[in-house]
């Protein structure tokens, strides 16, 4: 939804904690003491009570707000920003719009939301014909890498690494887009430690269906897939020739560390995967428009685990 939109249908606390209250309840809601799923809302307490025992639940409670002071209006606010904008939106430019005055609460904040976006996304496989490549993504040096002479290319202390995997489906000749034989469908990047066969083969085995088709250069660390329920096609591409013969998948990185360099800096690597976990999160469901909001909505209730 667009900004005013948003503002009409959330102009206050009460709206936030209504809409909350009403999605709560279409979900369900399960008594932790004893299994009821009947419950009644105490309005001035912002709780529901278990008419089975008599149990109270926060609205927050089993939410990826529990344990946050901050009120519903923020939360809210924060999922309009990164579900409504094509780019992203940082704590700090967030922190200045709501006028609070600690930055802290409002990364937390954002980071769980982008943690979410991730669980959700885990829920799915990719399947047909999948690129399959890696990334290196700038990130700030840790404590212990400062201080010693940096590496130069991939190896150095300031690339993290990130598996990349698009999904695509072969188009006709004729419905061809900007020269592109296939058409792209989700994608996936994960930060590892390292490109070993091994860390590729459980990427893969967990985020690919088997039969499914993969797509990538002869990199001696794919030679692994031999052993999975995959068909490997690996390609010796010279690097004129990468775009063409990976196209998706390099379309996605190039526009993963645009964005990345546009809106935030100095990325701490242990926060990487968040950051990529909204980028492929929006990237997945680009053509949800204002769904997007209320599907968020929903699984900051049922991803928490």
């Amino acid at each position: 939804m667009n900004l005013l939109n948003f503002i009409s249908q959330y102009p206050d606390e009460e709206s936030c904690i209504l809409k909350f209250k009403e999605t709560r309840e279409q979900i369900g809601i399960k008594c932790d003491n004893c299994g009821s799923e009947e419950h009644k809302w105490l309005e001035r307490r912002i709780e529901f009570e278990c008419k089975g025992c008599g149990k109270r639940i926060s609205l927050k409670n089993g939410t990826i707000m529990e344990g946050s002071h901050l009120p519903f209006k923020y939360w809210f606010v924060a999922i309009h920003l990164l579900t409504s904008t094509k780019k992203s939106f940082s704590a700090l430019e967030l922190q200045r719009q709501l006028g609070h005055n600690r930055y802290e609460p409002i990364w937390q904040m954002l980071h769980k939301l982008r943690e979410t976006m991730g669980k959700r996304d885990d829920r799915y496989q990719l399947t047909e014909i999948i690129e399959l490549d890696d990334g290196f993504f700038t990130t700030i040096t840790q404590d212990k890498e400062k201080g010693k002479p940096l590496k130069r290319g991939k190896g150095s202390q300031r690339k993290s690494k990130v598996v990349v995997l698009v999904e695509s489906k072969p188009l006709d000749q004729e419905k061809t887009k900007r020269g592109k034989l296939r058409k792209v469908g989700y994608l996936k990047m994960i930060v590892v430690d390292d490109l070993k066969g091994t860390t590729i083969k459980e990427i893969v085995n967990k985020h690919i269906k088997n039969g499914s088709v993969i797509d990538s250069d002869d990199s001696n660390s794919y030679n692994i897939l031999r052993e999975l329920d995959v068909e490997h096609y690996a390609k010796l591409i010279p690097k004129e020739k990468v775009n063409e013969m990976l196209p998706w998948v390099h379309i996605a990185i190039s526009n993963a560390k645009r964005l990345l360099l546009d809106i935030h800096h100095d990325i701490d690597p242990d926060y990487l995967q968040n950051y990529l976990n909204e980028f492929c999160y929006k990237f997945n469901r680009r053509y949800f428009g204002e769904k997007l909001f209320d599907r968020l909505l929903a699984a900051c209730i049922t991803d928490i685990n």
